[in-house]
């Protein structure tokens, strides 16, 4: 089991692998906002501080296996999406929640099915309350010179899958399926649960 500092530079690591200008940048405004301390969630997978920047590098070994794997069904995958793409959208889907918890007490039930106080955290309302995907990019493209592509923007934007979606919009429901044309997205949305579920289950 790797170390937290590990996660950062395996993090760090594939950012820079992927050779694009102002990688560096994203890992400083990644510092300054507080990702890699920040839990994967308030009470879920990975709740834990440095849990973020982990399931991030998990969501990122997913993806990466998926589209390996997908494109020995469909040798023209590795054309359509490249292995950039994979890394970027991958490790940026969840920045937005770099600033989305705050450490509190919780309460749980013991071994003897008891209630229990233990440190934990919360979510507080965000500086910038938008959608989950959509939170990720404006802080991306607001903060930073990463030219992001619009099949990532995509993978950013609907990680969340049909989790995301609001089914009283018929609007937004022709753009999922729109959006799922491009298979960077099934292939980030797929890895996200995978991490967050199979993963992250006994961490």
């Amino acid at each position: 089991m790797a170390n937290k500092t590990d996660y950062k530079e395996e993090f760090c690591e594939l950012l820079r692998s992927t050779g694009r200008d102002g990688i560096d940048e994203v890992i400083e405004y990644l510092e300054s906002v507080g990702f890699f301390k920040a839990p994967a969630s308030a009470s879920h997978h990975l709740a834990v501080e440095g849990g973020l920047v982990e399931h991030s590098v998990n969501t990122c070994r997913a993806a990466l296996a998926i589209w390996e794997s997908m494109s020995q069904f469909d040798t023209s995958l590795q054309f359509v999406v490249k292995r950039d793409n994979v890394i970027i959208a991958a490790l940026l889907h969840d920045v937005c929640k770099s600033d989305s918890y705050e450490k509190s007490m919780r309460r749980r039930k013991n071994d003897l099915g008891q209630d229990e106080m233990v440190p934990g955290f919360k979510v507080v309302n965000s500086a910038l309350p938008i959608g989950h995907g959509e939170k990720s990019l404006v802080m991306l493209l607001y903060n930073t010179s990463l030219d992001l592509t619009n099949p990532e923007m995509l993978a950013i934007r609907w990680h969340m899958g049909p989790w995301g979606l609001n089914f009283n919009s018929g609007e937004e429901t022709r753009l999922y399926d729109a959006a799922n044309d491009n298979p960077l997205v099934p292939i980030i949305y797929a890895a996200d649960l995978l991490a967050s579920r199979i993963i992250e289950r006994t961490q």
